[in-house]
Parts: structure tokens; sequence; C-alpha cells
């Protein structure tokens, strides 16, 4: 009998769901924990699968449980499985009751308090019981989630090239703006140039981040170097700072757009150089699922809109 033969007839996924807990706890011991089960149990499993491969898919030491090179392929190829058999779930259910199902998504913060956070407000308006699981992240952590398939997909500013595996679709181009509290005495100001604003109190984003390059080179674009930053952090603590209207910063238009103008406002400057495609990236030969199709969709509609 053919391995593959052999394996399609004995393989359960009960199986490759304790292999993954094993190396994910680290232990026989602690996987049983989690599974309900006894660490013997545990064990014989481990066995009749490494039997059945003809492989050895563990390495056991003093500082606990590794995948072997076999078994980590053999861990890549189960979270495939569990991912298409949770995707067939979910398109059941959907095929069942359209309005509702899961999307997974993986953005930016600023493209989670902004863009996204409207696609679900219109999409959500429609389908009352679709739900949706955000991960608000930086794009090197969204697009290993990705990856993983921890997510359906990624939406945000494409800054950073990605990797073979995945496919964008790009939705819109959009530059940065400098935001200011609304009771800043700068928003009186006409005619103003990123020169005027070189000594003021500016709130920039992580050194070495995406967004950080965007903001070096609206700057490098008039000949100035980057101005000392007062604060540098992740975008909600900047947005909390300029309701004082002390600190000025650059985001984003969307972020801007979708802020209270109560509290923040823009400046009329315009900096072409920011210029930045925003849109979903999905992994390559990976059914989506209908409510991720859908979300994608509503995407491309308020897209248009905003264009």
């Amino acid at each position: 009998m053919e391995l593959a033969d052999r394996i399609e007839q004995r393989l359960k996924l009960h199986d490759l769901r304790v292999l993954m807990t094993v190396v994910q706890a680290g232990s026989m011991g602690k996987a049983a924990k989690r599974l309900g089960t006894s660490q013997p149990a545990i064990s014989r499993t481990i066995a009749d699968l490494e039997h059945m491969l003809g492989v050895k898919l563990l390495d056991r030491g003093a500082s606990g449980v590794e995948a072997t090179t076999f078994g980590r392929l053999v861990i890549s190829r189960s979270v495939t499985v569990f991912d298409e058999l949770r995707q067939t779930v979910s398109d059941i259910e959907f095929l069942s009751d359209p309005a509702a199902g899961e999307v997974r998504i993986a953005t930016s913060i600023a493209a989670a308090v902004s863009f996204v956070s409207a696609v679900i407000d219109r999409l959500s308006k429609q389908y009352d019981r679709l739900s949706f699981d955000v991960l608000s992240t930086d794009n090197v952590k969204a697009r290993r989630a990705l990856e993983e398939r921890r997510v359906d997909l990624t939406i945000g500013h494409l800054i950073e090239p990605v990797t073979d595996s995945m496919t964008t679709e790009i939705l819109f181009h959009e530059p940065h703006v400098v935001v200011i509290g609304s009771r800043s005495p700068l928003i009186r100001r006409r005619n103003l140039r990123l020169q005027d604003l070189i000594n003021e109190r500016w709130m920039l984003p992580p050194t070495d981040s995406p967004f950080e390059s965007v903001v070096r080179e609206a700057f490098s674009a008039e000949g100035l170097e980057l101005p000392h930053a007062v604060v540098r952090s992740l975008l909600p603590l900047r947005t909390s700072l300029l309701a004082t209207s002390r600190f000025l910063s650059m985001v984003p238009q969307t972020v801007a757009d979708a802020a209270d103008k109560r509290i923040v406002r823009r400046l009329p400057l315009s900096l072409p150089k920011t210029l930045r495609p925003f849109g979903v990236v999905t992994m390559k030969n990976r059914s989506l699922s209908p409510a991720a199709a859908l979300f994608i969709d509503h995407a491309r509609k308020l897209a248009t809109i905003a264009k």
C-alpha cells in the first residue's frame, strides 16, 4: 500500500491536533492538560503518527519538546487543513444564512480606526449577524498572521513589499496630512509650509517604522531634516495628545478624515511625496470565505466613494 493511501485511511484530524498542541505547549504533559487527556495517550498518538509516516516528528530534550524538520512540515500542512475545514464550516453557515459568518482581518492601527472601521460600519448595517475579528497591529505581524492563516486578509497601506505567496489589490492611493488640535493658533495661519513648522512640537511614528519612512520622505522632499520628536509613539497616544492642541503630527489622510473635527483639524499643506497605495493582501491559492469576499467587495465600494 502506498504511503499516501495508508495515511488517508489511518490519519485522523485529532492526531494532527495533538501534534500541534504538543509543540505549542512544549511538552506532552502540558499538551495532555490542554486537551483533557492523559500523557500516555498523547505519547501513544505521537508514536503512532511517527510510525505511520516513517519519520521522527519530535525531538525530546531537557528543555522540552521541539518539532523536527519533518514535524514542522506536518504542522505547516496541518494548519492549512484546519483552516480549510474552518473555511468550509464558515461557507456552509454563510450559504445557510447570508447575513451570518465571520471575517478575520489583520490591519494597522491607522487603517483600523479609519477605513476598516467605516467598512465594518456599512457592512454590519446590512448583515447584522456578520462578525468581525480584527487584529490591529503593524504590517509585519499582520502579514505573519496571514501566512499562518490566523486571518483571512490584511488591509492597509502597502508601504512594504509583500512575499511571492501573497497577492495585493490596490483600492486607492492616499497622502499623509499634518494634523493638530482644534484650538491651536496654527489653524489661523495661511500659506503654511513644512519649513514653517520645523520647530513645532512634533509627534512622530516609532523610529524605523514604515510610517516614519513616509514622514521622513515628506520633509526630505522639501530639503529638510526630520524634526525633533517630542513624542514617538503609535497612533493612539499621538491622537490623544492632539486634543491638547500643543502638538502636531503627520498621519494618513483617511485617519484625519475619520477624526472628530471638534478635536483634530488638518493643516492646509500638500504633501505629494507621501502618496502611498492602500489595499487588500490575501494569500495566493487560498480560497476566500464568502464573508471575507463580501468584506473586500464592500471595501472596493467604499474606496470608489472615497475617490
